[in-house]
């Protein structure tokens, strides 16, 4: 995988971001910070000319828009990509709703308990039911149309972070003391997690984020780790479901700010700062990371403070908010694929599959020939040969054979 900077947008007046999110299906990046500010933003797609050429993403916006509403600070931004809509709040509490009518984003609702701030609001899978969580230890559930589903209060807790299930049939609370606990949709307590990544941390320790991804660009493999939980002291573990027993333990070794999965969870981003052994002073970096916690690279990012990180839809580049700019990394994966006997090899994952689809399409003849492999690791190619190597279950070693046309 290489990662480059590829371009930053000043937010005018040097008002610094507190939080950004990108519209995975859309394309449009929400920013919010300083003095009620919050802005949607919109790169121009890439014309099918530019593609031909290979060029590089494009970078001018084809949307610049300022939304008034908040005052206060703007502290979380949350998109619904399935109904159009982009939630916010601010530092006073407010919630706004916003919607997107003729190329240009109205306020649809607005609401205010007048009593504590939202820290943290997501919502679930299908875009029906989004959850609101309040320092106060107080917890909404709401409908897409604005309905009061339920809601609840967490007695002597303060509240930091929410996440949905991918089947939308358990909540996530993260507590302000490092805690989380485990909730059924209705808002019935199950049990807390156990957090296995801060054995033999010391000191006191928030959550920087929870992002568990929904399965909706596939799997890199059957039963894969896709919930991530990730602490300021830059401990992290990656779990197959909210009680396994058995996560993925990294230590970043940073001071994380945020994170968040790529469209198929197959490479976690996370934010933050790190301190040079020889240095007194931090620089800003993101760490990737596979589910199953092998580093992939590390991207140093200009400025001083790091407050958010976000993945673009296909996972081709991630937006960075830092200080008062939006920074923008282009992201080249490493691409399963190879080529022999004038077939181009290659394998890409399916939502609806567990396993990966690889296709042998035979260039001269314009034919396809697909074969599905459980597990997949590697393609390599030599000649007139082609190998796919895969992880082994415990019971049945595999050989992979290529199609009849190959052999």
């Amino acid at each position: 995988m290489f990662i480059y900077l590829s371009k930053k947008i000043a937010i005018p007046n040097n008002i610094h971001l507190k939080c950004v999110s990108w519209n995975k299906d859309q394309g449009f990046i929400a920013c919010g910070g300083d003095d009620g500010l919050l802005r949607v933003l919109k790169l121009e797609t890439q014309t099918d000319d530019a593609k031909l050429k290979g060029l590089a993403a494009p970078s001018n916006l084809s949307m610049n828009q300022t939304l008034e509403g908040h005052s206060g600070a703007v502290q979380v931004v949350t998109w619904n990509e399935q109904y159009e809509k982009l939630t916010t709040s601010d530092q006073n509490g407010l919630i706004i709703v916003w919607m997107l009518y003729k190329g240009a984003w109205y306020e649809e609702m607005i609401n205010n308990r007048n009593k504590s701030v939202v820290r943290s609001m997501s919502w679930n899978a299908d875009g029906q039911k989004i959850c609101i969580v309040y320092e106060d230890g107080a917890v909404i559930v709401g409908s897409v149309d604005g309905n009061r589903i339920w809601g609840k209060e967490l007695k002597g807790n303060q509240l930091a972070h929410v996440a949905w299930s991918p089947d939308s049939k358990i909540l996530l609370f993260g507590m302000a003391n490092g805690e989380v606990q485990i909730y059924d949709n209705q808002g019935n307590f199950i049990m807390k997690m156990t957090i296995s990544c801060l054995t033999n941390a010391t000191g006191a320790v928030s959550i920087a984020g929870i992002h568990w991804y929904a399965g909706t660009g596939g799997y890199v493999e059957p039963d894969c780790p896709c919930l991530a939980i990730c602490f300021d002291n830059g401990r992290c573990q990656i779990m197959r479901y909210e009680n396994d027993e058995n996560p993925v333990c990294i230590d970043t070794l940073m001071n994380v700010v945020s994170i968040q999965w790529n469209h198929c969870g197959s490479v976690l981003a996370v934010a933050g700062s790190l301190r040079a052994s020889n240095m007194e002073k931090e620089f800003n970096v993101v760490q990737f990371y596979t589910p199953f916690g092998e580093h992939l690279r590390t991207l140093k990012v200009p400025g001083k403070q790091m407050t958010g990180v976000a993945w673009e839809g296909g996972g081709l580049r991630i937006g960075l908010a830092v200080d008062s700019y939006i920074y923008f990394a282009n992201i080249r994966p490493d691409y399963k694929w190879g080529y022999c006997c004038s077939t181009v090899v290659y394998a890409y994952t399916k939502p609806e599959r567990q396993d990966y689809c690889v296709v042998f399409w035979d260039t001269k003849n314009n034919e396809k020939f697909v074969k599905y492999v459980k597990s997949l690791m590697s393609i390599t190619t030599s000649g007139d040969f082609c190998i796919l190597a895969s992880k082994a279950d415990d019971t049945h070693p595999q050989v992979q054979t290529p199609p009849d046309y190959l052999s």
